[in-house]
């Protein structure tokens, strides 16, 4: 059976009339052309299944429309969100989101940085694998002066965008909102602190203890991993240890879940016992049996400004303009049964 030849711009011109150079302009949303006819030419198209040369249009306007993102997981419903909000902003320009995965190994990420810059991709979006210190293979994204956007985990390099969000003030006002309800032996279940992330939630918490005069206990924080079995486990730790605690500020809801199922499986009343606090407000925090008081991280809209600074990036990059930004957004906290010992505020 004989293939179907591929439409081009002379079968478009032909249906109606014009010239292959007004539907090649047509195409490409020239202002030499009305936007009747364009109309016109995006709809022929269409009907005829025309395709674009992608190779083409790379070749005529130095840009492929690709770009890639990387992140840790694909699974976990933070990055997905700060995904969702990157392509609602660039799909509708054009682009195509290519999507990869570190895995938290600093190894994997740089071969992926290595063959996105191989495709000729028009700018990357990263959130930092927790085993990255070495950052040669992100500074040669750098040289290679292909934009580069940090979002939520970041490396800090001159001249490098970055979109996260105020994880002291978020960790502070967990903290605070726990002291505030009655609880004054807190401890933290934090992540590794080598992630600045982790190592801001930290020193939210320390300095809510501190300006609440309550001494820190050493004992009562700990460096783990951002699952439920870690959070099973350091709260098993902590409680046959003979700990003296209240209440624990998590800066992970799947670790708070953990301490949760932990603390209940032992018989402790949640909040009039202990209280609990997470960070990132999962979608599950709001449908567990006792609602999990949480940090909002806004991934979506993370998303979605880290974007638009790309797309100032794209275009300063035929100007004289810089574009170095480094946008924190304010978190918010969802207060719900998990800490509430002395009711609604």
């Amino acid at each position: 059976m004989r293939q179907k030849e591929k439409v081009t711009i002379y079968d478009i011109s032909e249906k109606l009339n014009i010239s292959a150079a007004t539907v090649s302009r047509a195409l490409n949303n020239s202002d030499r052309v009305s936007s009747k006819t364009k109309e016109l030419v995006l709809k022929t198209a269409k009907e005829l299944n025309y395709q674009q040369n992608s190779l083409a249009v790379a070749l005529k306007s130095g840009r492929t429309f690709n770009v890639g993102v990387v992140v840790p997981y694909i699974n976990h419903t933070f990055f997905a969100s700060v995904i969702r909000g990157i392509e609602e902003e660039l799909e509708p320009k054009g682009y195509h989101v290519i999507i990869c995965q570190s895995h938290e190994n600093s190894a994997n990420e740089a071969r992926q940085l290595k063959t996105l810059l191989n495709t000729h991709i028009d700018g990357i979006f990263i959130s930092v694998s927790k085993e990255t210190e070495d950052i040669k293979h992100i500074l040669e994204v750098k040289e290679a002066g292909v934009p580069l956007i940090f979002f939520d985990r970041k490396k800090d390099i001159e001249g490098v965008s970055s979109v996260t969000i105020n994880d002291y003030q978020g960790a502070y006002e967990a903290t605070e909102h726990l002291i505030q309800q009655g609880y004054t032996k807190i401890a933290h279940l934090g992540g590794d602190r080598k992630l600045q992330i982790y190592k801001y939630r930290y020193d939210g918490y320390i300095g809510a203890l501190k300006a609440n005069n309550i001494p820190i206990n050493e004992n009562l924080i700990l460096e783990i991993s951002s699952t439920v079995e870690a959070g099973i486990d350091a709260v098993s730790l902590l409680l046959k240890q003979g700990h003296d605690f209240d209440s624990f500020f998590s800066a992970s809801d799947y670790v708070a879940l953990g301490g949760i199922q932990e603390l209940k499986s032992r018989g402790f009343k949640i909040p009039e016992e202990f209280g609990v606090v997470g960070f990132s407000n999962e979608p599950f925090t709001k449908y567990l049996e006792c609602p999990l008081t949480t940090v909002g991280q806004t991934p979506v809209l993370m998303g979605q400004i880290a974007a638009k600074v790309f797309l100032e990036q794209i275009e300063s990059k035929n100007s004289s303009l810089k574009v170095d930004k480094r946008v924190v957004l304010t978190p918010e906290l969802y207060v719900r049964k998990t800490s509430l010992k002395k009711g609604t505020p």
